[in-house]
């Protein structure tokens, strides 16, 4: 029978593959093996020949200790060969050579005499029908993941699992705690990031479904829908709002308060004469993010008044005949016309 891969059990330490003592947990031998596939994966190490078959290794040593009754059959093998080299053939038909290494299985899987159950194995040649099917994957042949001659696939990451969650402006911005509801009904309550925008999707590492053969499980894209504020409105890290100010105030100019979001109001100067439109700006009341701090950009909107008292219509009037000469569309025609 042809003893090539069987070989293998007496000649290497699958314990020494992975960096794992003999009596390490299922997870010890896991969480070693997942460390190695990583840094010896030929995706991670391409044209290393050397990297290429010491990741073959590892993913041998761990498709027999990762399966509790290989695992078991691989102890006994070790423990009746003593890391011994066994060679069919040696001695021929019957000889030593055979005879020994069929000796060690055949007390190990069969008992203490020498009849077994006829399985072609490979090219042919009669093995115990467990032993078959147990060491058939080391040789480019079936079971275990079939085999390690390249078509041993690594472990896959799980799916990911899309959510979404809407949040109050004020929320967005500070920070939330939101409770989403996953598939078959379990709940995942997680906290989302300061600053997050409308439409911003946030990854939620580890939380989605679980690998189909052991990997890392997907993760979480949920993708945040804010609700638009009253006043504020968001420019980047900065907060934007329209500034009402009176005819006087603009004229004349003034100190005005000016909201924030969730404080105390600020006091800013209203420049004499200034005009609609112009952005005034209060330092360090924007939106709070990893990177620094936003401003608050107030734009004046002066709004003339609609009902004024006879008082204040003639002191207009007389507002108007002072300033007759002024022209606030002066040479605009004459641009218009140019372009």
């Amino acid at each position: 029978m042809n003893t090539g891969p069987q070989n293998d059990w007496f000649d290497k330490d699958f314990y020494k593959t992975l960096g794992v003592s003999k009596d390490a947990s299922d997870a010890e031998i896991k969480k070693a093996y997942r460390k190695l596939a990583r840094k010896y994966h030929p995706d991670a190490n391409p044209g290393d020949e050397k990297a290429e078959e010491k990741f073959k290794e590892i993913g041998q040593a761990h498709q027999v200790l990762s399966d509790k009754e290989s695992r078991a059959q691989y102890d006994q093998v070790r423990a009746m060969g003593g890391g011994a080299r066994f060679s069919a053939g040696s001695g021929g038909p019957g000889g030593a050579g055979a005879g020994g290494f069929e000796d060690v299985f055949s007390d190990l899987f069969g008992g203490g005499g020498r009849t077994r159950t006829r399985t072609t194995y490979g090219g042919g040649g009669d093995v115990p029908p467990d032993l078959a099917d147990l060491l058939g994957g080391f040789g480019g042949g079936g079971g275990y993941g079939g085999g390690f001659g390249g078509g041993y696939s690594p472990p896959v990451k799980g799916g990911d699992i899309k959510s979404t969650t809407t949040l109050s402006f004020t929320e967005a911005i500070d920070g939330a705690s939101v409770k989403l509801n996953m598939p078959g009904g379990r709940p995942l309550t997680v906290r989302t990031p300061i600053g997050v925008k409308d439409g911003q999707k946030i990854r939620l590492a580890g939380k989605g479904k679980a690998s189909p053969n052991g990997g890392e499980a997907g993760d979480v894209i949920l993708t945040a829908n804010v609700k638009p504020h009253p006043v504020f409105t968001r420019d980047g890290d900065n907060l934007r709002i329209d500034l009402p100010v009176s005819f006087d105030e603009a004229t004349l100019g003034a100190e005005v308060k000016v909201p924030t979001l969730g404080g105390m109001p600020v006091k800013v100067k209203v420049a004499p004469g200034t005009p609609s439109g112009r952005t005034l700006r209060v330092r360090g009341k924007g939106v709070k993010t990893k990177k620094g701090t936003g401003d608050l950009l107030a734009t004046v909107e002066i709004v003339a008044p609609k009902n004024l008292s006879d008082e204040a219509k003639a002191a207009v009037e007389t507002f108007k005949a002072a300033t007759e000469g002024e022209d606030p569309r002066a040479g605009l025609l004459d641009r218009a016309k140019a372009s």
